[in-house]
């Protein structure tokens, strides 16, 4: 799940990851967590996210869900949520 607020400032996107208990103990939260920061960082590789903030939810199928799988629905939530 992604959350997305522009601003109006020019400055980098500030990012921002929660991952609930829910989803399990802190060793699955942190992997979770791990793995949305590194298909944020593969997305804005090539591409330039500003004038956002971002808030990135881990659910319970985010640990799960393959790799190229989970860069792509973060690419269609961002264009959705007109970020890129």
């Amino acid at each position: 799940m992604l959350q997305v607020l522009k601003t109006d400032e020019e400055a980098p996107a500030r990012v921002g990851f929660t991952v609930t208990k829910k989803v399990g103990n802190a060793v699955v939260r942190n992997r979770t967590r791990r793995r949305l920061r590194a298909a944020l960082r593969h997305v804005a590789s090539g591409n330039d996210l500003s004038a956002v903030d971002l808030v990135l939810i881990g659910r319970d199928s985010t640990r799960g869900r393959p790799f190229g799988k989970l860069v792509a629905d973060l690419e269609h939530a961002l264009k959705k949520g007109q970020a890129l």
